[in-house]
């Protein structure tokens, strides 16, 4: 009986830490339109064969810790944006593998969300942990010249660095004043969001 119970409890283990893996054979985007994946597990693959992303269009990734992007051909216009992040405010790792053969320019935002003060919140999140692995038969990206085609910017900022403690403690001190006695009126969340999070970090290489 305990040798069953204990492959249960291991079998039900894998599961809890199988990675979410998702086949797209191909998508397409057009101008400004935006795709998420916001279901799932906390962490997943994603594969796609061919992705086309128009002027202005989005990939989003939420309540995503890490993911794994795998294009095999891609074509992307001008502005275009991916983006992810978790639960807790920090950004989603992203590890993207890319076959690029058109590209405008390419927005890789990793960047932690600073914490609402006086809400039920986490810290200032930190940044995400960027690798683009591009195949040098197609289109090198560069980071140089934002006028320039073959455009890659990657954000990597942690949460926190746009926020000003003087405003912030006035704030508080306002609602304190305004609620009813005992605090009552506040709301049970974190009172001050406190330092910013760790900035994340981005590597840019040509697959071999």
């Amino acid at each position: 009986m305990k040798y069953i119970l204990s492959v249960i409890l291991l079998f039900g283990a894998i599961l809890s830490n199988a990675q979410e893996v998702q086949h797209i054979s191909r998508l397409e985007l057009g101008k400004k339109e935006k795709k998420s994946f916001n279901r799932g597990d906390s962490s997943m693959v994603l594969k796609i064969d061919t992705l086309i992303m128009k002027d202005k269009s989005k990939l989003e990734f939420y309540a995503k810790k890490d993911v794994k992007l795998e294009v095999g051909y891609a074509e992307i216009g001008k502005n275009a944006v991916i983006t992810g992040q978790d639960s807790k405010n920090n950004a989603t790792n992203i590890d993207l593998d890319i076959n690029i053969n058109k590209l405008g320019s390419l927005f890789v935002i990793a960047r932690g969300i600073d914490a609402f003060n006086g809400t039920k919140t986490f810290p200032n999140g930190n940044g995400g942990k960027v690798v683009i692995s591009y195949d040098p038969a197609g289109i090198t990206p560069q980071t140089k010249d934002k006028k320039a085609t073959n455009y890659l910017f990657v954000d990597v900022q942690p949460g926190g660095l746009r926020v000003n403690p003087t405003s912030e403690i006035g704030q508080i001190y306002s609602r304190i004043s305004m609620s009813q006695p005992g605090l009552r009126g506040m709301p049970q969340g974190q009172i001050y969001s406190g330092s910013p999070g760790n900035e994340g970090s981005f590597e840019l290489k040509a697959k071999e």
